[in-house]
């Protein structure tokens, strides 16, 4: 039966056909030819077949973020910060913790990532939720559970950095219960995986599990880099490490505070065959970025030049674009 006979039995009009017609072929994976469609439009059909790919490419293409959120207290001091005085200045309630501040800045991208997380049931809760939904990420995975937050209470210094901080963890365990429900439907569509690498160690070894089953690449951030001092053997599985220059003096034993980052590059690239590490990233500032991997590569890449007021999350922000593009790290030239 002709294509123009089968139309009119349904009194369809003929773009809605022609979608029906691509959906199909889209099934085998190509494009329908004008022979298959008897005299409709083929720029019509081709036009709809390129839609409804980069519709189903971008049903694939979720970054799923793994871990915590936490609720930051900031202080920045007017003046110059006296450590041990009293300082004047402006206190600041605003939503953090590092999976938190990867995911929003994955979606200010409008890359529709999934969360997987905790909240609680506090005014503070219902408000990260409704923020997030605003920047339309994927909540379906992120539960409410009584002291589901962390807080993290920190000072600044007059140039942004961190003068101290203390911080509260809260306890991760039921995204593992999540993990085991839904660890499947997740990972199957994902991306790529980016995890806090220093979470409980029951969540991260089924994240291993499931990225593994799926043939997923993982990136991971640190939130306290003592914990990740003893999680080597993960750091191993892992396809990309992103810390900042004082984390990665911590990780190798070594003083990098003073290193510039074509030195910092070879000495990243010197380390990692030795710690059994895939590669990494390590941030340093205003000074830029460098990386390096397992075989040898490295490179460098300048920071921007903007106006300092907090430099946390600014990790954060920089992952995305690894656990984004992960072809980047593919590049012959070691180009970051």
């Amino acid at each position: 039966m002709r294509c123009d006979t089968v139309r009119k039995m349904f009194g369809l009009h003929r773009v809605v056909f022609s979608t029906i017609m691509v959906h199909m072929a889209a099934k085998e994976g190509k494009i329908p030819s004008q022979s298959d469609l008897n005299g409709f439009s083929l720029i019509i059909v081709k036009n709809s077949y390129v839609r409804f790919m980069r519709m189903r490419e971008i049903q694939k293409m979720g970054i799923v973020v793994i871990g915590a959120v936490f609720v930051d207290i900031k202080g920045f001091p007017e003046d110059n910060y006296i450590p041990n005085g009293r300082n004047a200045g402006t206190v600041e309630y605003i939503h953090g913790g590092v999976s938190r501040n990867v995911v929003e800045n994955i979606a200010n991208l409008e890359l529709r990532p999934t969360f997987v997380s905790l909240v609680d049931d506090s005014a503070l809760g219902v408000e990260v939720v409704q923020k997030l939904r605003r920047h339309k990420v994927k909540l379906d995975y992120v539960r409410t559970v009584p002291g589901g937050m962390g807080t993290w209470l920190a000072v600044f210094d007059s140039t942004g950095d961190v003068a101290g901080s203390i911080s509260k963890r809260p306890d991760l365990i039921p995204i593992l219960q999540i993990l085991e429900e839904h660890g499947d439907e997740i990972f199957s569509d994902a991306e790529s995986i980016v995890v806090e690498i220093d979470i409980n160690k029951e969540i991260i070894k089924k994240v291993f599990e499931l990225a593994e089953k799926y043939g997923k690449k993982v990136y991971a951030v640190v939130s306290n880099m003592s914990i990740a001092l003893k999680r080597r053997d993960f750091i191993k599985r892992l396809d990309c490490f992103v810390c900042n220059q004082q984390e990665a003096g911590l990780l190798f034993a070594a003083d990098y505070s003073d290193k510039e980052p074509e030195e910092m590059a070879d000495l990243l690239a010197e380390q990692l065959p030795n710690a059994q590490f895939k590669a990494m990233v390590v941030t340093m500032g205003s000074k830029g970025s460098v990386y390096a991997d397992e075989t040898g590569r490295k490179g460098f890449c300048p920071a921007m030049k903007v106006q300092v007021k907090d430099t946390t999350g600014a990790g954060g922000c920089f992952l995305l674009g690894a656990g984004r593009r992960p072809d980047l790290w593919q590049d012959p030239g070691g180009i970051l």
